[in-house]
């Protein structure tokens, strides 16, 4: 029986660490004052987002 191991945590910790980023962004889309900042507080959790997502592909066995 074959067993797949894991290499690297990479993936999970990209995926951490850019999942409290977006998550970050949203706070300040919802809770900012202004329609610029909560445009750009959409931005950023958009973009960690997509980030998070790309480095737990690449990273991922």
């Amino acid at each position: 029986m074959e067993v797949h191991a894991v290499q690297s945590d990479k993936g999970i910790g990209f995926a951490v660490l850019f999942s409290l980023v977006a998550i970050g962004g949203a706070a300040v889309l919802l809770l900012a004052p202004g329609q610029v900042t909560k445009a750009w507080g959409f931005a950023l959790a958009m973009v960690a987002a997509s980030i998070a997502i790309v480095g737990t592909h690449l990273y991922w066995g």
